[in-house]
């Protein structure tokens, strides 16, 4: 059975409005087409589609979403133990910054072979990998008690976490084409603000509640105990997921035939050539999304690592109280990235979606630092500004999934995550050294709110360039497929 269109209207887990005329990645109105039961030969609906991608949602999002929460939690579990262990153990602003940078340093070095090897071995296999080493690696950071250690400790976390977020952007793209990408990745992806919203007040009172507790200090606890769940979770994921849908029991063959056919139709469908390092480092749109994901990382991180210091800053001493204030700007992030996404796709566009969400974002992370003590205005303002980032996120891999070379989507992604993950490893330590010359943190929030405004100029003009080539690289590859 050959498909050479691919149709659009369904969503992932809820029964909603189906998709209009002109859904599709590139805002161009779909072709209509016919599949056909390999066993009837009765033709294939669109509720049957539909159903299709709601039974592979189901079975696959709920567990990449679990793994993201734990993974992201300890990754900017290291915000909220600062509070203690800065304290403690004598570390200035500029070796906290710079031991939240090494993490990302790490993380660069070692993502894009991660990538490659899931290509060679499953993800199943390799996230059970990741999430074993990285639970052991985040509940070792109690036994910190100099800044080489941090160093050291930060670094190995980053080491052992690369290849998680960009492998499973990938494994997203073997289960779902194109069009279906932004509202899927936007439901794994408020695994971080859900991660945001649990980590504050977990954290909080792990840190209150369990300080000197059996000998250990609350921010020896918070590590332990955030750590070791990831790699109990290892193992169910391996236990529970298929690495490609032919080899997934749980659907039919025509289930399979559906998703096969879709790939194939939008150009994206795995091949032999994927995983071209030498293709994706040559590929100027690979640069641009890299450069994009900078830039927004810039404003991610910012918030991400220094949310409770603004905070505290604003005359909030409990730590349990600074836990739930940080709530609030990740359960605004949950919303508007789930519903940016879901109309990202309804409307079939996605340039002006990231950079408004974008500019909108850089705008408030400015405004942030001109409230002065007034807590409410400023945690509103913080809100709007994650809220942004966040919701630009979804729709940018979704545009950056589809405009990167087919032919090596691996090597692309981990590509575009490894030079734009760069952004963790300046921002942390450039907004501490801010922070130690200004004794403020404006100064690093107008530099992150500077970079985010480019990232959103950068998408406005560079995606016009990048579409125009889109839809004929992508036929190409389907003709060239048969």
């Amino acid at each position: 059975m050959n498909a050479r269109t691919c149709g659009i209207s369904q969503n992932v887990l809820a029964d909603v409005d189906p998709y209009p005329d002109t859904d599709n990645a590139n805002g161009e109105a779909p072709v209509n087409h016919q599949y056909v039961d390999s066993s009837t030969h009765a033709p294939i609906t669109d509720a049957f589609r539909k159903s299709v991608y709601r039974k592979v949602a189901w079975r696959l999002l709920p567990l990449l979403f679990a793994c993201y929460v734990l993974n992201y939690l300890d990754r900017i579990n290291i915000s909220y133990a600062q509070l203690q262990m800065r304290t403690e153990l004598g570390f200035s602003d500029i070796v906290y910054g710079l031991g939240a940078s090494m993490f990302f340093a790490g993380y660069v070095l070692f993502e894009i072979p991660s990538n490659m090897l899931l290509q060679k071995i499953g993800a199943r296999k390799t996230l059970l990998r990741i999430m074993l080493l990285w639970g052991l690696a985040s509940a070792s950071t109690l036994f910190v008690r100099t800044p080489n250690q941090f160093y050291i400790a930060r670094f190995m976390l980053g080491v052992f976490e690369a290849g998680l977020f960009p492998g499973i952007i990938l494994y997203l793209t073997f289960w779902f084409p194109p069009e279906r990408r932004a509202r899927v990745v936007s439901l794994f992806m408020t695994a971080t603000v859900v991660s945001g919203m649990i980590s504050g007040p977990v954290s909080g009172w792990i840190l209150h509640n369990l300080n000197e507790f059996h000998g250990l200090m609350g921010w020896q606890w918070l590590y332990l105990l955030e750590g070791l769940p990831s790699c109990g979770l290892g193992i169910v994921v391996y236990l529970a997921l298929s690495d490609t849908p032919a080899q997934a029991r749980w659907l039919t063959a025509n289930d399979q035939e559906v998703i096969r056919a879709d790939m194939l139709a939008s150009g994206s469908a795995p091949s032999a050539a994927h995983g071209g390092i030498a293709l994706a480092l040559k590929s100027p749109v690979v640069y641009m999304y890299a450069f994009l994901y900078f830039a927004l990382g810039w404003g991610a991180y910012a918030l991400s690592f220094w949310m409770p210091s603004i905070i505290q800053s604003l005359g909030v001493a409990d730590t349990r109280t600074i836990g739930l204030l940080s709530m609030i700007p990740y359960t605004f992030g949950a919303v508007a990235m789930v519903w940016y996404g879901r109309r990202s796709d309804r409307k079939g566009e996605r340039r002006w979606h990231v950079a408004a969400a974008a500019f909108v974002a850089a705008m408030a992370l400015a405004a942030s630092t001109w409230t002065g003590s007034h807590l409410s205005l400023s945690i509103a303002l913080l809100s709007l500004a994650l809220g942004g980032i966040i919701a630009a996120y979804p729709v940018f891999w979704a545009a950056a999934t589809s405009a990167v070379p087919p032919q090596a989507a691996a090597a692309s992604i981990a590509a575009i995550t490894s030079i734009g993950a760069l952004s963790g490893v300046t921002t942390p330590y450039a907004i501490g050294v801010l922070k130690t010359l200004t004794g403020s943190l404006s100064a690093g929030l107008y530099c992150a709110a500077a970079m985010v405004a480019i990232g959103g100029l950068v998408m406005l003009f560079g995606y016009r360039r990048e579409a125009a080539g889109l839809a004929s690289a992508r036929q190409r590859v389907v003709v060239e497929r048969g």
